[in-house]
């Protein structure tokens, strides 16, 4: 038989629209022969709708929808739909089989997941009964994303009479996550001996992006065929017994996959959100660099414009290579120097600042006020302002309220500075479109004379081998301490972390590309007088 995956990119509460696509997709499928059709979780109305499955009204329209569905697939196609299901008994992540013209029967999810940036349980109820049908004499069990990362659910669809696991899923990118992904279908394996099919999402949604890359693995635990990540569509399987055929995609390397995440989340933040492109701020340095070809790869270079902000403290290289990147990629470019703004504002403030020294006021004052014009832009032109700061940054700090941190998408929340250099390399390994000096250059805000990073941080490989350890696995000070860091720079680096809480709950959403990213995945108060480093030496 010829299952079909529909590797699909659904806007959250666009049924109308998700419906349009799953029956395209079944009538797609059915034209090229397949007899049943795969779709991720929640496929009627999106994944995560969050709080919105608690709308009777919104579970009432995607039931309906469920209906339509059912009325206008090609009857003799077998669909999996994902959708919430309100019922006597509670509120449900569910699947439906519609076939024949009708809902046939209705698999809700086992395990609710209620860790990272899942919070399932605080809205769904659980079941545990299996859903075992049959298609073109082959028997499948169904399972829902989470319900194969623990026991249970693939073993009661074993004892059901299922040949072949079926797995929709609405599964998140992170770093490593395929691997992750094929340990845990392994597992199922050794546990149900059921071979597997694994359906996932494509598309950004705020702060997660899905990368698709489905795949079906043998009773062996081999891989048989995979799809490609990042790419909406459908994609067929031939299954005969246990054995399965397919597609034979190669999953790409670390800095590829971040890129092309990086890029989807972007693409799919501004169209989903109806903007009609993108502001940035381009500094001459490597974040606001990549950033703009991350902008201009997602959007197109005719929906972007760069603007310069440059003061007294902004180096004439600075400039220079922001000309030159611009014109390399074709986008609009703008120079509006601030210190007519910035004087204005110092004028303003002289009576109050009478006496005092200046300091890191007014270094900020400048990020405020190149925050304040592209603020303006955008409300003028109807864009989203992409902020330019990494996760070092946002981890330690080193950021402005209001100032650099001003946008509506923050495009390398996540990511780490040491890949930002890594990015940049893989960006230019497929055209040269950053020029070198940015990349080469060592980094700096440009907020007064001769400054550079390495003023106020660590340098980066060891400030991001500590974040990642304390921010991203939770290890304790003096496990740190342990693998080899300074004590006093552990010290540092975790009271700057500590600190930075509260300007991290007013960041503006990013892509989450890493295991633990801020914002939906790691949530600590910003009230707290607990000192992890308190009691180093």
């Amino acid at each position: 038989m010829k299952l079909g995956i529909a590797q699909l990119n659904p806007t959250v509460g666009d049924i109308a629209g998700n419906t349009a696509q799953l029956l395209a997709a079944a009538r797609e499928a059915q034209a090229a022969g397949a007899a049943l059709l795969l779709t991720p979780e929640m496929s009627i109305c999106g994944y995560p709708a969050e709080d919105l499955v608690l709308r009777a009204d919104f579970c009432a329209a995607c039931a309906a929808a469920l209906q339509q569905i059912a009325q206008d697939a090609p009857p003799e196609l077998a669909l999996i739909v994902g959708y919430p299901e309100r019922s006597d008994q509670g509120l449900f992540n569910a699947v439906a089989l519609v076939r024949g013209g009708k809902v046939e029967s209705v698999y809700r999810k086992h395990h609710l997941p209620n860790h990272s940036v899942f919070d399932e349980q605080r809205v769904f109820d659980s079941d545990d009964r299996p859903c075992v049908f049959t298609c073109d004499g082959i028997r499948f069990g169904l399972n829902i994303c989470g319900d194969i990362w623990e026991p249970g659910p693939a073993a009661r669809a074993l004892d059901a009479g299922a040949e072949w696991l079926l797995v929709p899923n609405a599964s998140p990118f992170h770093l490593n996550k395929e691997h992750q992904r094929y340990a845990v279908a392994r597992s199922r394996i050794v546990e149900a001996g059921l071979p597997i099919v694994y359906a996932n999402m494509v598309g950004g949604q705020d702060e997660l992006v899905f990368d698709g890359a489905s795949f079906a693995m043998n009773a062996a635990g081999e891989v048989v065929a995979q799809c490609p990540a990042w790419q909406a569509g459908l994609f067929y399987f031939d299954i005969a017994g246990e054995s399965c055929s397919g597609p034979q995609h190669q999953l790409q390397d670390e800095d590829a996959a971040v890129y092309a995440a990086l890029v989807l989340a972007v693409r799919d933040y501004s169209a989903k959100n109806n903007f009609r492109g993108a502001h940035l701020g381009l500094s001459g340095g490597i974040d606001s660099a990549l950033t703009l070809a991350i902008a201009v790869d997602a959007l197109g270079a005719d929906k972007v414009h760069a603007v310069m902000m440059p003061s007294d403290y902004t180096a004439g290289i600075s400039v220079e290579d922001s000309r030159d990147m611009v014109q390399r990629l074709g986008v609009r470019y703008s120079e509006i120097p601030i210190k007519p703004v910035f004087d204005a504002f110092l004028a303003q403030l002289a009576g109050e600042f009478a006496g005092r020294a200046a300091d890191t006021t007014e270094e900020n004052l400048q990020a405020r006020t190149r925050g304040t014009l592209l603020m303006a832009l955008s409300n003028k032109f109807g864009t989203l302002v992409l902020t330019t700061g990494n996760k070092s940054e946002m981890a330690t700090g080193y950021a402005t309220l209001y100032g650099d941190m001003a946008g509506g998408f923050a495009v390398l929340k996540d990511v780490a500075k040491t890949r930002v250099f890594r990015l940049a390399n893989y960006r230019n390994g497929l055209s040269s479109i950053i020029p070198q000096r940015i990349i080469d250059r060592p980094p700096s805000a440009e907020l007064r004379p001769d400054q550079t990073d390495q003023d106020s941080l660590p340098p980066y490989d060891v400030l991001d081998a500590i974040l990642a350890a304390y921010v991203e696995r939770d290890l304790s000070a003096h496990d740190i301490v342990a693998q080899g860091f300074d004590a006093a720079v552990v010290r540092k680096v975790i009271r700057l972390v500590d600190l930075a809480e509260y300007k991290r709950r007013q960041a503006p959403p990013g892509p989450r590309i890493t295991p633990r990213g801020f914002g939906k995945d790691r949530r600590y108060p910003i009230t707290s007088k607990y000192r992890p480093e308190g009691d180093l030496p």
